[in-house]
């Protein structure tokens, strides 16, 4: 028998051994590294389903690589941050009702809350953009920039003239992209910052072979910080649907918000350790970490969330939160698709009498994503908690008041991307008034929206609610 006669005899149990040993060893490190039992099941299913593909697909987006990363690089950083003064948890600065959730968060973040805060809540790109262009007109020292998408567009255009001007008046300009949001417009914005001469570094590019492995962590982060005093965060891409004014083809709806006060130090060193993820560089000195007074009467803090060393910090602040709860929750989000733990926790709050509003878009930008959402958000409406289905445009916001104290505002989304996979920011905040605030913009979107009922939802064809089913199964994924 020749060499080719044995390999064309052999090859298909030589191909069948090394498709089982591939699967096991998958499914080996699933079972070992696999938090969420969901997302363990439906990783093995895929690898054994695929056979080959589906363990090449779990290589490529199942395995968190940056936590190992992050433990090498992160250590070797000594970000030169200003030392705050953490705000005093005395009876006549916060209600004792916030104990319990200030106490959870403390545990959590190496952030402590800082007072003499104030931050402003900025509604829709025609708000927040000019605030932010301004804020950079008149910068003297730094500005610090990042964002999931910088769109080469109208808007886009604005920032870049803004950061030209604002380099060539001898200020220190950084710009960090995530590598994926950069692709969301061609040519993409980060070409046209080059040609200008503006340090901008891309966050986890991932065209590269040896950096697809990578592919599926996203940094979701919207920060700007400016001359390290003024602060932007929210969760407002930089792209022209922002800019309602404008009417543009895709209008979008958001909410940002201008901050000044201790807390911006929080910003600034979230985008610092970004920059540094990305480039290697340290930004230290008092041109990017000034020391900041008082300028409010808003007590905050700085959430960072990732695959980090943050990972799943979000994700507790959000149950605690919830568990904290005596009176009303409002939530508003593009994107729900919240995990077990999370639906139970909006449950319990309104079966102990919570009132619980969660509002969500009519028409999500993402198909798929709104098909799971419309199968999960059965499990909530049959515990008492109310769903509210906002009009278009389509609606970006997030936002979480609770009782009329506690205040969250970010970049996260209520869905196990957000919570799991992305680099995430958010800003928790204790002021009455600025809660009453955010209440405000929630009643002005619920004014405008239809409410979604479970007969409604028990009420779709049985083809809808079987495409929904498939849609919830890949929530994992999503």
């Amino acid at each position: 028998m020749s060499v080719w006669e044995l390999l064309t005899a052999v090859w298909p149990y030589l191909l069948s051994t090394v498709t089982v040993v591939v699967s096991l060893l998958a499914t080996a490190h699933v079972v070992l590294r696999k938090r969420d039992v969901r997302a363990a099941i439906a990783w093995v299913g895929f690898i054994w389903v695929l056979p080959l593909a589906g363990a090449l697909l779990y290589g490529l987006l199942g395995i968190n690589r940056i936590r190992r990363k992050a433990r090498i690089l992160r250590p070797e950083q000594h970000v030169a941050l200003v030392e705050l003064e953490p705000h005093s948890r005395g009876p006549s600065d916060l209600e004792a009702r916030a104990r319990p959730l200030i106490q959870l968060v403390d545990h959590m973040v190496h952030h402590q809350l800082v007072g003499g805060n104030r931050v402003e809540l900025l509604v829709d790109g025609d708000e927040a953009f000019p605030a932010m262009l301004d804020a950079i007109d008149h910068a003297e020292r730094s500005v610090t920039l990042a964002s999931y998408i910088f769109d080469h567009d109208r808007a886009g255009e604005q920032f870049c003239a803004a950061l030209g001007r604002a380099r060539d008046r001898g200020v220190e300009v950084r710009v960090v992209v995530d590598g994926l949001g950069n692709m969301y417009s061609w040519p993409p914005i980060t070409r046209v910052l080059d040609r200008a001469g503006i340090p901008v570094a891309r966050f986890l590019p991932t065209l590269l072979p040896w950096r697809m492995r990578y592919m599926n962590l996203r940094n979701h982060r919207k920060i700007m910080v400016v001359d390290g005093s003024i602060g932007f965060t929210g969760g407002m891409n930089l792209r022209e649907g922002n800019l309602l004014a404008l009417q543009p083809r895709h209008p979008i709806r958001d909410i940002h918000a201008r901050i000044e006060g201790p807390v911006v130090a929080h910003l600034q060193q979230a985008f610092s350790e970004d920059w540094y993820f990305a480039t290697g560089q340290q930004l230290s000195g008092e041109r990017y970490f000034p020391v900041l007074e008082p300028a409010g009467d808003v007590v905050a803090r700085g959430i960072p969330d990732g695959p980090d060393e943050d990972f799943e910090v979000l994700r507790m602040t959000l149950i605690g939160a919830l568990a904290a709860a005596r009176e009303r929750v409002r939530v508003l989000t593009p994107y729900f698709v919240p995990d077990a733990a999370l639906i139970t926790a909006l449950n319990v709050a309104a079966m102990r009498g919570v009132r619980v509003d969660i509002l969500m878009p009519a028409r999500v930008n993402l198909a798929l994503v709104q098909w799971a959402a419309m199968a999960t958000v059965g499990q909530v409406l049959e515990r008492g908690c109310r769903v509210w289905l906002t009009p278009p445009p389509f609606d970006h916001g997030k936002l979480m008041v609770v009782d009329g104290l506690w205040t969250l505002l970010g970049s996260a989304n209520w869905d196990m991307r957000t919570l799991r996979l992305n680099f995430e920011f958010n800003l928790e905040c204790y002021d009455r008034p600025l809660a009453r605030a955010a209440e405000a913009v929630v009643d002005q979107r619920i004014a405008a929206s239809r409410e979604l009922t479970l007969e409604q939802v028990d009420g779709r064809s049985l083809p809808v609610r079987l495409r929904d089913g498939v849609a919830r199964l890949f929530s994992p994924y999503l």
